[in-house]
């Protein structure tokens, strides 16, 4: 079938594989998702084979394999910037030079290897630029005829920020930042530091920063350092970085940590240690930096291109503290951001690149985004959760009225249980939306406790987000449209804070944490803020109607959403990643379709050996 499309991101992170068939998603994967590697850089064998199988498809049947980025740009910017640090970096060159030589600068081998002789059968095997790879995955798809279009990263070939403009079929990218200059470069410094891992320990720092005393001198004092001393920010949102202060140029590290020490007069954090308040300003200064950047590029976007609306994708884009406030800050008429913003969506990007650009196929009119809510994996159909159950002797109840479903798992949810929710097709991109996520009563004092330590396994201070009824978004969250990718964190209502007790500000980080701001203390963050995602009939019937059974059981439109899965596992897949997940934790009930497993009803479990091995931390 022509007018098939396969697009490919692989050897960074986040490694992925997207089908479009007449310019339409058909299916979208990561491919840790298969490996059960978390952020697996490897050729996303199998989540091709997905897709394919999906599309019903062959890959001599394909129009063109379309790879996210230019190899021989990328291998041209590491050359060029050893050179030009010369002689520092031979270490890194001498380890990463031999790699680039043996696979990665030779792509259209490598792809012809892994995807057999289809490659010279007519199949197109095309290269589109990083960044318009990026570009093309936030308009493409978003709910706009035209937009200005903005991607931040760490850095694609040569380009690490670009601003465009999206006309129908058409993407014309105007200006770019370029390496090593970077904006998702500082940003990972600063989650090194304070003892996070680059890639992965971003969305941490940014959860860590509403901890920081805002207005304290610390605060202001370290902002202006790193205005002074670290980057040279422009009216226009251009940036330039302090290189002396920096090594990922050509080094194994991030930063230079002696200078970082005498600038800010603290040692880097040691990964898994305490966190003492100086981190918690430091994340504070460095966020109020980057939402004010983002701010100043979103300005030049509107001043260059005259649009009304924003698109935006690249990691940074990730960063839904800076979203929330760029949207109430009203430059735009709305804001779009990809909900696989990262390198996983370059997948996407690039082979919708192939069908507009490349094929000069025209764009329809949108009606709303092009997602689908993200529900883009595999699903498993019952009789597949059925012969899971039987694999691990599972007791289990099913449920052939979905209704009474509902009501059951509610009324589970309303004691105060966790239930592993596991529904339809699996989820594209970072978040679980409803179909992979551990959903709890978010009215529990207790349970942003209980998941973080007791289920997910991860640092204490980590809030959770809540799914919210659309219908019930403005009752309970000061946020004027819907946020259904939970990109965006927005204040929650006045209507259900609590105020704060005497010395609040001064109070130790876990005193903070377990104080009741509202009356949804389980979703709402030490600065009264949550992450939204909103919940739609039309997207996701199935969950609006858990969520609507818990309301009118309790009252509160909307439940704890947390992504299936443990600290440094990928969310699961299969009916046997989440049985598996399931038992290792304490979760109380999984449902699977129509099946409902109670965990004090279920054989005991068995493994040899500690399994939190076999998952690397994040």
């Amino acid at each position: 079938m022509k007018g098939a499309i396969l697009g490919i991101s692989a050897f960074y992170h986040d490694s992925a594989a997207v089908l479009l068939q007449n310019g339409v998603i058909v299916a979208a994967a990561q491919e840790e998702r298969f490996t059960r590697r978390k952020h697996d850089p490897d050729f996303p064998r199998r989540a091709v084979r997905y897709v394919l199988r999906e599309g019903g498809l062959t890959l001599d049947e394909l129009d063109a394999v379309v790879f996210y980025d230019k190899p021989y740009l990328k291998f041209e910017r590491l050359l060029e910037t050893y050179h030009a640090f010369a002689p520092r970096g031979l270490t890194s060159f001498l380890s990463a030079i031999p790699v680039w030589i043996k696979e990665k600068l030779f792509m259209r081998r490598l792809l012809r290897e892994e995807l057999g002789p289809a490659l010279d059968h007519g199949v197109k095997l095309l290269f589109p630029e990083h960044h318009l790879s990026h570009a093309a995955s936030a308009f493409y798809p978003s709910p706009f005829a035209e937009a200005a279009i903005l991607t931040l990263d760490g850095v694609g070939e040569w380009a690490t920020m670009s601003i465009g403009v999206g006309k129908g079929k058409d993407v014309t990218m105007l200006r770019e930042l370029r390496f090593p200059h970077s904006l998702g470069l500082l940003y990972s410094a600063f989650t090194a530091f304070c003892g996070f891992r680059v890639n992965s320990g971003e969305y941490k720092l940014m959860g860590l920063a509403p901890y920081g005393r805002d207005g304290s001198e610390r605060v202001r004092e370290w902002k202006a350092r790193i205005l002074d001393e670290l980057v040279d920010l422009r009216e226009d949102g251009s940036l330039l970085l302090n290189m002396d202060y920096f090594n990922y140029a050509t080094g194994l590290t991030m930063c230079c940590n002696d200078k970082w020490q005498r600038l800010f007069g603290i040692a880097p954090r040691q990964p898994e240690t305490e966190i003492s308040q100086e981190y918690m300003d430091m994340a504070l200064a460095i966020q109020q930096v980057t939402e004010e950047a983002v701010f100043r590029l979103a300005r030049t976007a509107r001043e260059l291109t005259g649009q009304r609306n924003l698109v935006m994708a690249g990691g940074v884009a990730l960063n839904c503290v800076a979203n929330g406030k760029l949207i109430r800050e009203g430059m735009f008429d709305d804001v779009w951001v990809q909900p696989a913003a990262g390198d996983a969506g370059g997948a996407l990007g690039a082979a919708y690149a192939a069908w507009h650009i490349w094929k000069g196929e025209e764009r329809p009119a949108p009606e709303g985004d092009a997602m689908r809510g993200a529900y883009l994996g595999p699903e498993f159909e019952a009789g597949a959760i059925l012969r899971a159950a039987r694999r691990f002797g599972a007791v289990y109840e099913t449920h052939d009225d979905y209704d009474a479903l509902a009501e059951t798992v509610a009324g589970y949810i309303a004691e105060g249980k966790v239930v592993g929710w596991y529904q339809g097709r699996m989820e594209f991109g970072p978040r679980a939306l409803g179909n992979r996520s551990i959903v709890g009563d978010p009215r529990d004092p207790e349970m942003q406790k209980k998941l973080n330590l007791k289920i997910k396994y991860r640092e204490g201070f980590r809030p959770f987000a809540p799914s919210v009824m659309d219908e019930e978004r403005q009752a309970n969250f000061d946020l004027d449209r819907p946020s259904p990718y939970m990109l965006v964190v927005a204040p929650v209502a006045e209507g259900v804070q609590k105020p704060l007790p005497e010395g609040y500000a001064e109070m130790p980080m876990y005193e903070r944490l377990y104080v009741q701001r509202s009356t949804i203390p389980a979703v709402t963050h030490v600065d009264y803020s949550a992450r939204i995602q909103t919940v739609h009939r039309e997207t996701n019937p199935r969950y609006w109607a858990l969520i609507d059974a818990f309301r009118r059981r309790t009252g509160c439109g909307l439940v704890v959403n947390t992504s299936f899965n443990v600290r440094g596992e990928p969310i699961v897949c299969t009916p046997d990643d989440a049985y598996t997940c399931f038992m290792r934790t304490e979760m109380d009930v999984l449902v699977m379709g129509d099946m409902v497993f109670v965990k004090e009803r279920q054989p005991a479990w068995n493994e040899d050996g500690d399994w939190r091995e076999s998952f690397e931390l994040d």
